[in-house]
């Protein structure tokens, strides 16, 4: 297991080799030639506004839907919880699709900003609304007897105590705005991702490609950091023991109908749109939309690519969810951090790995299915790691044990008692796997061979061509693919919490 995990920790460390080598191979001074020019400062303030213009007011809504909906005594707050993480199953470049149909002349930052946070904020809402569940009341009690404001034990006691989950979530949604290519592409907004694609499809102009891929990755890495600094130290678990009640609603009184205004507000923009947009296209196509000759073909390729890509990853990830589990260690950590650094990676880093390392080393792979695959599973092997690991820590190890002293051998029982056991976990892995190769665009654009049409391939390409009435059949179909995914992890979340 150790030697299967490292070889996967060392393919997994391609895309970071792939920057350091382009930079030496292109020479110190060019490569500072093509970083230190006007384009790359425009796209760093590009990026710079993007982030602070879209993380402030995600978290706002973030945290105010999660007391709303886990705290208060909101109508229907259940159906809206629902609805604030049902944008997860509209694609990013699907929501930008629907308002610039809608709108065809909202471009720009405002743009960027307002359709990032409808796209993104359910990333930051999860791990609110789940930690806001965890709390013990008996903190704002305290604060309360005092003689603290409901106000002021919100800000002084609640708040610093959801710290955790807004670092994390924050640092996600921030992740998520360096690596979207589609949205920002569609609404004309430059940044790092839109650059790089459009300098390689455009020239096929790889040192500069490169750099740019190199100061993108240099700009997550500045973002961790910037998280982890904000994170701080200070503890935040209960000392002793105890028994955490669930916390009281708090009651709206005059403002339970005007705070509905917030939730249904942001359903109706984040969802609303959407399927104003493509019942609209729909209408006006007609039966015809959905008897496109390439709408099956793209349908049945793009259930391959993600029935593929969920084992691969899944197959890769399992050596190291094993490990993690079983025999934790210094080593086991060190390679752990190598499969899931990836998750901090923008998928056009790793497709432009790919890319030079095929057409350098090993051209017959060049635009392949192989490489296709590979590219999911570098892009999403930490999911797959997170649900393997969790499937497998709640096998006991007494069991393989026994199946041992029955005879079997190691790789034996691992196939025939721990792996059946941890079946839910497996599958709830490779859904989220499935889930991301369906909707995925960047990296099969780049990869793909030639004549390969998937759900999001082909929806772009309409949308190129300005036929969003053609594009909008390729939209409900990515979308219903993703809707039972966003479901259970929904579910999932609330069921781990007694909710």
């Amino acid at each position: 297991m150790l030697l299967l995990a490292g070889a996967v920790a060392f393919g997994a460390l391609l895309p970071l080799g792939f920057i350091l080598w382009i930079a030496i191979d292109t020479g110190w001074q060019t490569a500072f030639a093509l970083i230190w020019r006007p384009r790359v400062g425009e796209l760093l303030v590009n990026t710079l506004l993007l982030e602070l213009c879209t993380l402030p007011p995600t978290i706002l809504l973030a945290v105010a839907l999660a007391w709303l909906t886990e705290r208060s005594d909101l109508p229907g707050a259940k159906t809206f919880a629902w609805l604030t993480v049902a944008p997860l199953a509209v694609p990013a470049f699907v929501q930008s699709y629907a308002w610039v149909s809608l709108f065809p002349g909202f471009h720009g930052l405002p743009a960027a900003a307002l359709i990032s946070v409808l796209a993104y904020l359910p990333f930051l809402y999860l791990p609110v609304a789940a930690q806001m569940r965890r709390l013990d009341p008996a903190l704002e009690h305290a604060a309360a007897s005092l003689g603290h404001s409901p106000q002021r034990v919100v800000l002084q006691v609640v708040l610093p105590q959801l710290r955790l989950a807004i670092c994390g979530g924050s640092l996600l949604v921030g992740l998520h705005l360096l690596a979207e290519y589609g949205l920002f592409a569609l609404i004309r907004f430059d940044t790092f991702t839109t650059a790089i694609i459009d300098q390689f499809q455009s020239s096929y102009n790889g040192p500069a490609a490169n750099m740019l891929a190199g100061v993108l990755v240099l700009s997550c890495l500045g973002l961790i950091v910037l998280e982890w600094l904000l994170r701080g130290t200070a503890r935040y678990a209960r000392l002793g023991s105890g028994a955490p009640r669930p916390a009281p609603r708090h009651r709206l009184g005059a403002w339970r109908l005007p705070s509905l205004a917030l939730p249904l507000g942001f359903a109706m923009l984040s969802l609303g749109v959407p399927v104003l947009t493509l019942s609209r296209w729909l209408l006006a196509a007609g039966g015809a939309a959905w008897r496109q000759p390439a709408l099956a073909q793209a349908v049945t390729e793009t259930l391959g690519y993600a029935a593929l890509g969920a084992l691969a990853a899944a197959a890769a990830a399992l050596p190291m969810a094993w490990l993690s589990v079983r025999s934790p260690g210094r080593a086991s950590r060190v390679l752990e951090g190598c499969h899931s650094y990836l998750g901090a990676l923008p998928g056009v880093v790793v497709a432009l790995a790919l890319v030079t390392v095929t057409v350098r080393i090993a051209l017959p792979l060049y635009q392949t299915t192989a490489t296709v695959i590979l590219a999911y599973v570098l892009m999403f092997l930490p999911r797959a790691l997170v649900g393997l690991r969790a499937g497998i820590a709640q096998v006991p190890v007494e069991l393989e044990r026994a199946a041992a002293a029955l005879g079997r051998s190691p790789a034996g029982s691992l196939l025939a008692v721990t792996l059946p056991l941890a079946a839910p976990g497996v599958a709830a892995a490779m859904a989220l796997v499935a889930m991301g190769v369906s909707t995925e665009l960047t990296a099969t654009l780049l990869l793909a061979p030639n004549g390969t049409r998937t759900l999001a391939t082909e929806f772009w390409a309409l949308t190129g061509e300005l036929d969003y009435a053609k594009a909008a059949p390729y939209a409900v179909l990515m979308i219903f693919l993703s809707l039972p995914m966003t479901a259970l992890l929904h579910a999932q979340t609330r069921k781990s919490l007694g909710a």
